[in-house]
């Protein structure tokens, strides 16, 4: 919005998990959409993901630097095209540190070598339901950065899927970092608000870019 009745806070949503609304400015935010759309395309570009059990997430993900696929990682896009995985670049991971510092203080960014990237694409029916990033091997913090329209993203707690939990909105530009106690939380995203992006972001729909530290 561009003018806020009541200004939106840097919030601590929960111990180690921190919510700071509009970290990225306009400019920021276009470049990172520029880097995404180059990102999605083939080889090794946008794809929808199927689980296990036969099911497909509703949000679409491309990934860089190691291939994340239900519930392990790899250099090639082993559920996909089978093409290596697109790399992952040193501003990417300096993005991450500083978001990081931003938000926990340096400390918490020490030694936080960022190598993987999940880029998710929500469009208005999309959801993403209440899970845990445990798959890497590394206690770094998480970094989750918005582009695009609004959501309402769930952040949970570390022992079950249910209650209790906060609902944030995150909106275009919006950080948030959980790490520490709350890096292996549970955290979806029930919805979306379709056509709240900003108009001048040229983005229909939401871009969600998770940072992650793999220690692989």
């Amino acid at each position: 919005m561009d003018a806020e009745l009541f200004p939106r806070d840097r919030t601590q949503v929960a111990p180690g998990a921190v919510h700071v609304p509009d970290w990225l400015d306009g400019d920021g935010q276009r470049e990172l959409l520029r880097a995404c759309r180059e990102w999605a395309r083939p080889p090794a570009g946008l794809r929808t993901v199927r689980t296990p059990g036969g099911g497909t997430m509703t949000a679409r993900q491309v990934c860089l630097g190691w291939h994340w696929y239900p519930y392990a990682y790899a250099r090639t896009v082993v559920d996909g095209d089978g093409t290596p995985v697109k790399p992952f670049p040193a501003w990417l991971g300096e993005l991450g540190r500083r978001a990081v510092t931003d938000a926990l203080g340096a400390e918490a960014a020490t030694g936080a070598s960022y190598d993987i990237a999940l880029i998710n694409f929500y469009d208005s029916d999309a959801r993403m339901g209440m899970h845990r990033d445990s798959d890497e091997k590394s206690d770094a913090p998480v970094v989750s950065l918005s582009l695009g329209d609004t959501c309402v993203f769930r952040f949970g707690n570390t022992e079950t899927r249910s209650r209790p939990y906060t609902d944030v909105e995150l909106r275009s530009g919006d950080l948030f970092v959980f790490g520490g106690p709350s890096r292996l939380a549970y955290h979806g995203v029930p919805r979306v608000q379709p056509g709240t992006a900003p108009d001048w972001l040229g983005l229909t729909g939401r871009l969600n870019i998770t940072l992650r530290v793999s220690g692989l």
